[in-house]
């Protein structure tokens, strides 16, 4: 994926969850650094890693639009 293409979807998805970058980047334990080398397009990560990303987030959706709790179904984040 050309580097505008991947920045741009990383910035939107991280967008999509209201989060700014450094929220984001705690949330998801990602270097400040290396988040914003990618939404610049200096960087890109494996494409693996926008997939997962994208589907954690729509499926966190799925749970809030849902009222269910993440942690009592045994996942969810180091918090």
């Amino acid at each position: 994926m050309p580097d505008k293409e991947f920045s741009s979807k990383m910035k939107e998805l991280r967008e999509s969850t209201g989060l700014n970058r450094k929220e984001f980047c705690e949330k998801f334990d990602i270097p400040y650094r290396t988040m914003t080398e990618w939404e610049l397009g200096h960087r890109n990560a494996p494409p693996y890693v926008l997939r997962l990303l994208t589907y954690y987030i729509d499926m966190q959706k799925k749970l809030d639009q849902n009222g269910i709790d993440e942690k009592k179904l045994g996942g969810g984040s180091n918090e």
